[in-house]
């Protein structure tokens, strides 16, 4: 296996710096690039409420050229549908998205991807709204018997369009 993508962004913990002036400038160089490259290959822990973030992740689906993925945060106080910002035409896709929400005692998980409700359980997924022209919808569905939720929050991470 010669051809590994995952290079891992890996610094020396220690470097000698030569005494020459000259030679000096090129190791502190070297260094520099060393520091950059692996500061921006990690991912960035970022998470923002309307407002998109840059997650730090490289996706390489279209022609093998590195997308960035975003991330965005979208509190809620009831199972009314929510603003997603953006249409669907304007990403390449979705890569993460999970949640949780309270009933003011208890924590709950929310499982994202399903339009079928669960005896139990909140659900969510994305909708095409086709009466907006900037802005798809993230879409609620309860199962019977699902606590009466207080707060939550849903985060969704995605790829850019080319």
């Amino acid at each position: 296996m010669n051809n590994i993508v995952n290079q891992v962004p890996y610094l020396q913990t220690s470097r000698n710096f030569p005494d020459n002036q000259k030679e000096l400038g090129v190791e502190l160089n070297k260094s520099y690039i060393d520091i950059a490259n692996a500061v921006n290959q990690r991912i960035i822990g970022i998470f923002t409420i309307n407002r998109p973030s840059i997650t730090g992740e490289g996706w390489f689906i279209l022609a093998n050229k590195k997308q960035q993925s975003f991330r965005q945060v979208y509190t809620f106080t009831s199972t009314a549908s929510i603003d997603l910002g953006f249409k669907f035409t304007s990403i390449n896709s979705f890569t993460k998205s999970y949640g949780s929400f309270t009933d003011g005692t208890n924590w709950y998980g929310l499982i994202y991807g399903t339009s079928v409700a669960i005896a139990g359980q909140l659900e969510y997924y994305f909708k095409l709204n086709p009466a907006s022209t900037t802005s798809d919808q993230i879409v609620f569905v309860s199962g019977a018997g699902v606590p009466v939720l207080t707060s939550g929050l849903i985060v969704v991470e995605w790829i850019s369009q080319v």
